[in-house]
């Protein structure tokens, strides 16, 4: 099961025990569903939970149903259509259209005036029209409809309730959309998933504890191969001074700090210190051990 069909579940076991606010979350399934309009009004759906929810949301506010039919092949969907004119022209009423004049789909805000109103219609919106990345993806979730005006004034109304929601269009459809992590968390709280959003948040953590997980062992891992490349080109140096006879005459401290490292090949600089039987610093033995690749550097010269 996808993540967007588990928000879709926990939203449709939403209890709702305002009538206005059922009716307002029938208003966001009816406007960001496939048709809704004087000719009638339809709904297609494969969530089995939304179909039930769409229903049950009419019964209660219209005590109308749906006339129910199946389409598709490979996935099957419920579609969910009111045909009948009176049925039509009660709904559109309803929701403040005047159906004696040429239709045109927009937002009647004025019925979305409470702030628990508005929760119950971008809910509607998403069960019919919404969708949401699975979090351990990326972030990303959005609301599609075919309807220009429609996207411009949800889009006011998201702004209205706090949100920062982008526009953009895909094909024929427009598409409002939210990328960040703390936008898609409080829009699935306040549309009634908390659950879906503490996964979200959970899988954030999780996901920034592997990427820093991630650039440590990364970080260390250039790190010991800058250290075992460096300590390979100081034991060549060392065998080149020896070999040409000039081990002899380095200092005692450099003859010194030689011999702990070829005693020691797959130590650190820090290890090193730790492992010397004299008194040494980091910068001092850092030192030492860069003069005698330089002294080798000379002798091949």
């Amino acid at each position: 099961m996808t993540f967007s069909s588990k928000v879709k579940n926990e939203l449709c076991r939403v209890a709702v025990r305002e009538d206005h606010s059922a009716a307002a979350e029938l208003y966001g399934i009816f406007l960001f569903g496939n048709t809704f309009g004087t000719e009638g009004i339809r709904i297609v759906t494969e969530n089995e939970a939304v179909s039930q929810r769409a229903k049950s949301l009419l019964k209660r506010v219209f005590n109308m149903s749906f006339v129910c039919s199946k389409t598709g092949r490979k996935i099957i969907k419920d579609v969910l259509e009111i045909t009948d004119n009176e049925e039509i022209q009660t709904i559109m009423e309803h929701y403040g259209y005047d159906t004696s004049r040429t239709f045109t789909l927009h937002l009647n805000a004025a019925f979305l005036e409470e702030d628990n109103h508005r929760e119950s219609f971008i809910r509607g919106a998403f069960l019919a029209a919404g969708s949401v990345s699975s979090p351990s993806k990326n972030y990303h979730l959005e609301l599609v409809t075919r309807h220009y005006y429609l996207s411009r004034e949800v889009m006011a109304l998201l702004l209205d309730m706090g949100f920062s929601p982008k526009k953009t269009m895909r094909k024929s459809n427009y598409m409002i959309y939210f990328k960040d992590s703390e936008s898609i968390e409080d829009f699935l709280t306040k549309s009634g998933a908390p659950s879906s959003a503490i996964a979200l948040m959970e899988a954030k953590v999780v996901k920034d504890l592997r990427n820093r997980v991630n650039r440590i062992v990364n970080c260390e891992t250039a790190n010991l191969s800058k250290t075992v490349v460096a300590a390979q080109r100081q034991i060549e140096s060392i065998n080149k001074l020896k070999e040409s006879g000039a081990y002899e005459g380095l200092t005692e401290k450099l003859r010194q700090s030689a011999e702990l490292r070829l005693e020691h090949p797959h130590a650190t600089l820090g290890e090193l210190v730790k492992l010397a039987p004299f008194e040494v610093s980091r910068s001092g033995l850092n030192h030492r051990l860069a003069k005698l690749v330089e002294l080798a550097e000379e002798e091949v010269e």
